[in-house]
């Protein structure tokens, strides 16, 4: 099991920055588990995954709050992200799609609701707010060390 990497993301731009490099890292079948509380940048680090995902930086990314998934195809496969703050149990995942869902790649907020259909592979992404207005610290964790190393900007020592 690979280490945990803290990271400091000092702004909003190094959110997005870090989204784009999970963006070109992600494949069809990774799931990508945002974990925080209300207002952690969950929901704007998935928009700035899925606009760097799709190569356009006015993509349109309303939150799936309401509709609990959102879907897009982009060029390299289908993405999917959920929002299951508002999901009654686990047991609403095969009504929502999650196995076909899976085939792509998954953001999913609040993915503790997930229960047992949690993927064990997944990228962890723990947010919490910092001490300036738009700063977080990120705990990244799950993906291999040379996956995570480079999600991180970092490299793996041989």
């Amino acid at each position: 099991m690979t280490a945990p990497i803290t990271l400091s993301l000092p702004d909003e731009a190094a959110t997005v920055a870090l989204a784009a490099r999970a963006a070109r890292l992600a494949r069809p079948g990774d799931a990508i588990l945002l974990e925080g509380p209300l207002g952690a940048g969950k929901s704007a680090f998935a928009r700035a995954f899925l606009r760097a995902a799709a190569g356009d930086p006015a993509l349109d990314v309303p939150s799936p709050t309401f509709t609990l998934v959102q879907s897009y195809d982009l060029p390299g496969g289908a993405a999917h992200h959920m929002d299951l703050y508002r999901l009654e149990g686990p047991d609403a995942l095969p009504e929502l799609g999650w196995e076909e869902m899976r085939e792509g790649i998954v953001l999913v907020e609040w993915p503790e609701r997930l229960g047992p259909w949690a993927p064990g592979d997944a990228l962890r992404l723990s947010l919490a707010p910092a001490e300036e207005p738009d700063a977080r610290t990120a705990t990244l964790s799950g993906w291999d060390s040379p996956r995570l190393a480079a999600l991180a900007g970092t490299s793996v020592a041989a």
